[in-house]
């Protein structure tokens, strides 16, 4: 499965885009750049993968993909 979060701020800038989802950097002036580092390892440890797509001036959409269980798989987890 597939989740979009779209805004239609000012977008982020391709320097910065590029490294977005390394520790400690940030677009924000008191961030500490960690939140995204984490949620790319939280999907990418459920077999899922994260990315982002920005234009400048447009804003930003946020895509992360999960993989879907079946009701088997969740009857033989409990």
């Amino acid at each position: 499965m597939e989740v979009s979060v779209s805004d239609t701020g000012t977008g982020i800038e391709p320097e910065v885009l590029q490294r977005l989802f390394q520790p400690f950097v940030t677009t924000k002036e008191h961030g500490m750049g960690v939140g995204l580092s984490i949620c790319r390892t939280i999907v990418e440890s459920h077999g899922g993968k994260i990315w982002i797509e920005s234009e400048v001036g447009r804003g930003t959409v946020f895509r992360f993909t999960l993989r879907a269980v079946s009701q088997e798989e969740l009857t033989n987890a409990e």
